[in-house]
């Protein structure tokens, strides 16, 4: 069983966030990256546990440049077989999809996993498209994932209970919170990952679909208003007529 599995690099939650270039690029100075932690958590690790079930090999790939050369070092130190770095920084989704895309038509996976988003923009958006350029079945937000053969029964949430699905390989797949347990590198682990296969491969070369006009943060929290527990008449009146929300 070949698996594939999408990996980004994501600020760290307690990086503070800035812009530069007129506002049109994300300052990376002082920035702390991580594996973005829905594809680390539950899809590599997911993928590790099928192929220590079920035999095979799990590669993960990276769409950037040589500075996500350490995230994805981690990612080998984890577990995975091997590494690929597309050799660009990706425009936007749509790019980033069509040069994974393009390695996995060449070297044929039995599945593709994908966390369900990263958390800077939250976009959602690389499992779907990479299906739709791979003509393959896409489940979004699975929490289980299990294999018999070449069957996947794939159960994910839904409001007010839980859907079952079974798809054949190869399909793509995207994974939320429930599908596994975050694994934490261990020093052979670690020591393992220096000597590990990371393949750069030059990109495909594709028009742009999107281009960046600007970065803004959000708009400052209003200030904080202190009432007194004893005058309970002055907040209702707050809620309905500054707040208007009752």
């Amino acid at each position: 069983m070949k698996i594939l599995v999408c990996i980004s690099k994501a600020p760290d939650t307690t990086s503070k966030i800035a812009f530069t270039d007129n506002n049109t690029a994300f300052d990376t100075n002082g920035v702390q990256f991580i594996i973005n932690p829905y594809d680390e958590w539950y899809a590599l690790v997911r993928g590790l546990e099928l192929k220590e079930a079920n035999g095979g090999s799990v590669t993960v790939i990276n769409v950037g440049g040589a500075e996500n050369d350490p995230t994805i070092r981690k990612s080998l130190a984890i577990g995975a077989d091997d590494a690929v770095r597309i050799n660009t920084n990706p425009t936007d989704a749509l790019n980033a999809a069509k040069q994974i895309a393009e390695y996995a038509k060449e070297n044929g996976f039995d599945m593709i996993l994908c966390g369900k988003e990263t958390i800077d923009y939250n976009g959602s958006q690389i499992g779907g498209m990479l299906a739709a350029l791979l003509d393959q079945p896409f489940v979004s937000n699975a929490s289980k994932l299990d294999m018999a053969g070449n069957t996947a029964t794939i159960e994910r949430d839904i409001q007010g209970g839980k859907e079952i699905l079974e798809v054949e390989t190869p399909f793509v797949l995207s994974a939320a919170k429930g599908m596994s347990e975050a694994r934490i590198p261990n020093m052979r682990g670690i020591m393992a990952a220096r000597s590990k296969p990371l393949k750069v491969v030059e990109p495909t070369a594709f028009d742009n679909a999107t281009e960046i006009a600007s970065y803004e943060l959000p708009a400052a929290k209003g200030a904080c208003k202190m009432l007194s527990a004893d005058n309970p008449a002055e907040l209702l009146d707050l809620l309905r007529n500054e707040a208007k929300i009752i």
